[in-house]
């Protein structure tokens, strides 16, 4: 396999794949498209490592969404012993989630805080980066606020702490203070078809951006309604050259050496 996209951000154990996974992951082997199968909980984290350890273009990320805070009791043990797979690359999805709450739900927001800082500590532990969630209030930047305050503080504790901010939807100013601390920020399919990315895309530096599909949510303008998959990196890495007036094949070449540089992947040449 000669990979040429990497699918940064992709849930291809959910069960929206259930009648169709391996055909899927077989059209991205033969499309050169790698993938990073993200866990949402200790279940879906489980399938994600047992998917990757089945596909050689195939990676895991372990760990518990803040949206699932309630409903899972977190425990380093049980994620640190899934991560001695050679296959988990990145700790996460874990992050701050606003968007559902009650704005005074202050008790909610301060757990999912702490359930963050767990991640945190895990991957400066092991030495992996973050995938990070970050979903404000309408209208609001709060998550990306409070986000930036424990990330800046995490920082001074652990130099070597890294990671990507997934599904990016905040400002340039914003962005340029994570990739200041060492995280890249991915943009999804979502930008084929809305332009309030756009400011984002072209200001920050090439080296500090990531495609991404989560797949099965927000499928191109191509596919617009219908479930997403990873095949739609494409469409996506295509759509950032074009925001950027800048040359297909350097951005996609540059895009896939960003993430196997974040991600430590191997390069599959098979």
């Amino acid at each position: 396999m000669n990979t040429r996209y990497i699918d940064t951000h992709c849930h291809l154990q959910f069960e929206q794949y259930a009648h169709d996974r391996e055909d899927i992951i077989e059209q991205m082997r033969e499309q050169g498209i790698a993938g990073i199968v993200v866990g949402t909980d200790l279940e879906s984290s489980k399938t994600a490592v047992v998917l990757a350890e089945s596909h050689e273009h195939l990676f895991a990320s372990i760990g518990l969404h803040p949206n699932r805070e309630n409903d899972e009791w977190y425990k380093a043990s049980v994620y640190r012993s899934l991560a001695q797979s050679h296959k988990v690359v990145a700790i996460g999805e874990c992050g701050l989630d606003y968007f559902r709450l009650e704005a005074a739900d202050e008790e909610r927001k301060k757990k999912q805080k702490l359930l963050f800082n767990d991640h945190i500590l895990l991957a400066a532990e092991l030495d992996k980066p973050l995938i990070v969630h970050a979903r404000s209030s309408n209208s609001t930047k709060d998550a990306y606020q409070d986000m930036i305050t424990i990330l800046k503080e995490a920082k001074s504790k652990y130099p070597n702490l890294r990671g990507d901010i997934h599904f990016f939807a905040g400002s340039v100013n914003e962005a340029e203070t994570f990739i200041a601390l060492d995280f890249t920020i991915s943009f999804t399919a979502v930008i084929t078809f809305a332009r309030e990315y756009d400011e984002a895309i072209r200001a920050v530096p090439l080296a500090s951006i990531l495609a991404e599909t989560d797949a099965p949510y927000v499928a191109p303008t191509s596919r617009r309604w219908k479930r997403n998959d990873p095949l739609a990196v494409k469409e996506v890495v295509a759509k950032i050259a074009d925001i950027r007036s800048e040359d297909p094949e350097t951005v996609r070449a540059t895009l896939l050496t960003n993430a196997r540089r974040l991600f430590a992947l191997p390069v599959l040449s098979c």
